[in-house]
């Protein structure tokens, strides 16, 4: 045991220490920090110049208009040939024909835009809305309209989930959006792990077997405690990054919305331009989200959520680690190798992006149980609350085969870290599995 200690205390020190993982720890939050940064500085910049747009509209069919932002309309009672031909001494960027309607019924209208200067996609889209709304109040104008009681026609409608069975927590339409988004996250976090840390593993195995640095270890220590301590000890690397990251990234957001004085509210008005935004509807639905988020039964999510965590992370890694231990120095032949443990991963990925859909569907559930793909879909599903039995069934699935596979790799390592130059076969790493010794 205290082998063991010592080669997962190498494994960390000699990571962390490493100017790779200190520049990487540093650097991904001031990325995240920076591309924010632009994100905020593209939308609060105004890029765009005061528009002066001339409205020649002979059968009065808009009555009134009002400037949009950058936008200033005038209505010119001079005739069109007048305007073109001192286009240039009126100081109008353009000139905007409103045709007459020759049938009211017709729901396709074009209207002439003159100008030397292409308009951008958001402004036209901008002036299409605005003269689509005076046409629209033309139209209820002469259709002897009531304004008001026509928009007593417009229903938003909200699916409310009620359950068969009397609860004492009532559900919210948001909840299913919430629990939506904290399995996304959930689900990505373990994907990325998965590919980044078990990567890491395959990765030092190689290197050390590569520079024989291995032949002497193991003349010290069993090849099975070699590779357990590599897996714990980059998975500690792993986890003291991740831990810096929560804490770096959140404090960089701050200070980036404190140093532009942002509202992120700017940036919910900048993607809902053109459109009708009910403030009080959006405040209702945060709060509600709000309240959602502290409903979920965090004590029972965030212990599962690290279970998966390590389960998935020592069931994969074991894998990487075995593969490592089977190739030398040729990337290709890894490449070649890891194809059966990458699949399961990127399938398991898609499953869970159907499952969070259907979180209760026959394939989340089954998905959930099969242990190469349960690290990733059933944390994904934890918001949803699947049944007890389903999570027990799923962790001791989990927690078996994760002890299996480990037992399995390190049945490949011991004999795989010893073959220097000669080309691995599937069928050549399945005799090791029964090699005595």
């Amino acid at each position: 045991m205290n082998k063991l200690w010592l080669i997962i205390q190498r494994e960390y020190l000699t990571r962390v220490k490493k100017r790779s993982f200190i520049l990487a720890t540093l650097l991904t939050p001031l990325a995240f920090a920076l591309f924010y940064a632009i994100i905020i500085f593209t939308v609060t910049y105004d890029t765009s110049e005061a528009l002066k747009v001339a409205i020649v509209d002979k059968e009065g069919i808009i009555k009134s208009i009002a400037d949009e932002g950058t936008l200033i309309f005038k209505k010119e009672n001079r005739n069109l040939d007048d305007l073109l031909e001192n286009f240039e001494e009126s100081g109008y960027n353009g000139i905007i024909v409103v045709p007459p309607i020759k049938n009211i019924t017709y729901k396709n209208y074009s209207v002439a835009y003159y100008s030397d200067s292409q308009l951008g996609l958001d402004v036209q889209s901008k002036i299409e809305n605005i003269i689509g709304d005076k046409i629209r109040d033309y139209k209820i104008e002469k259709l002897k309209f009531d304004k008001k009681e026509l928009e007593y026609l417009r229903t938003s409608i909200t699916l409310n989930p009620e359950p068969i069975k009397p609860t004492d927590e009532d559900e919210t339409p948001v909840a299913s959006i919430v629990a939506a988004i904290i399995g996304y996250i959930m689900g990505f976090i373990m994907y990325g792990t998965v590919f980044i840390y078990g990567t890491m593993v395959m990765r030092s195995v190689m290197e050390e077997k590569t520079n024989r640095i291995v032949e002497v270890m193991i003349s010290s220590v069993r090849p099975f405690q070699l590779m357990m301590g590599k897996i714990i000890g980059v998975g500690a690397v792993g986890l003291t990054q991740v831990a810096i990251w929560a804490i770096l990234i959140p404090s960089m957001y701050f200070l980036v919305i404190l140093f532009f004085d942002f509202d992120p509210e700017q940036m919910n008005a900048a993607a809902s331009v053109g459109n009708e935004v009910d403030v009080e509807e959006m405040e209702d639905m945060v709060t509600q989200a709000i309240t959602e988020i502290g409903n979920i039964n965090w004590w029972a999510i965030v212990p599962l959520f690290i279970f998966y965590f390590l389960g998935g992370y020592f069931l994969y890694s074991s894998m990487f680690a075995a593969v490592g231990s089977a190739i030398g120095d040729d990337l290709g032949e890894g490449q070649a190798l890891t194809i059966p443990i990458t699949i399961p991963v990127v399938m398991a990925l898609v499953i869970m992006m159907v499952a969070i859909r259907t979180p209760h569907s026959s394939l989340a559930f089954w998905s959930s149980i099969f242990p190469l793909f349960s690290p990733i879909v059933m944390p994904a599903r934890l918001a949803f609350d699947p049944p007890i039995w389903e999570i027990i069934l799923s962790i001791v699935v989990l927690a078996g085969a994760s002890v299996f596979f480990v037992w399995l790799s390190g049945r490949i390592y011991r004999v795989g870290i010893f073959m220097y130059g000669k080309k691995v076969s599937f069928k050549e790493i399945g005799k090791w599995l029964f090699y005595k010794g």
